[in-house]
């Protein structure tokens, strides 16, 4: 196994890296406020992010509320970024298949790249990330849009 904290020390993250590490950043609140586990589908444009969780109803605006500020508060705590490389087997034997979300992944791909964040947020994912979540900045919910019909709540953020 090989432990990084983030892909080039001592470069600034560029605003989609940013905007992409907030994402697992909300997911952890959104987890932890509304129980929701799994994600649906992601977005990233510039500053702009969406994650879209199963869900079976419309939360409250106080929940949203509560999602926004425990993840500033958890960008607040300036945290450092694991990004673990593994094997699949090692990384389903520790995590289950919730490093997944809905998102499958061919049986070849036998090595993952996962983004951990202890006690908030793990998932595979291949992409960039910042070296702490202090360096998102901040994030402020713009939207949330429940899709009762496919039991999906969409939520759109902004880095600022």
């Amino acid at each position: 196994m090989t432990w990084w904290l983030g892909f080039e020390m001592g470069s600034a993250a560029s605003i989609e890296v940013r905007t992409h590490t907030a994402l697992h950043v909300l997911k952890g609140a959104v987890m932890k406020v509304l129980g929701a586990k799994l994600t649906a589908g992601v977005g990233v444009e510039g500053s702009h992010g969406r994650l879209t969780v199963q869900f079976d109803r419309k939360p409250t605006d106080e929940e949203l509320v509560k999602v926004e500020a425990l993840a500033n508060a958890k960008v607040r705590e300036n945290v450092p970024i694991q990004v673990l490389e593994m094997e699949r087997a090692d990384a389903e034997e520790r995590w289950g298949d919730l490093i997944y979300d809905l998102f499958p992944l061919p049986a070849s791909i036998t090595r993952l790249k996962i983004f951990y964040l202890p006690g908030w947020n793990v998932n595979a994912c291949n992409k960039e990330h910042t070296m702490a979540t202090g360096e998102i900045g901040s994030l402020k919910i713009a939207k949330a849009r429940f899709r009762a019909n496919k039991q999906l709540l969409e939520i759109s953020y902004d880095i600022l």
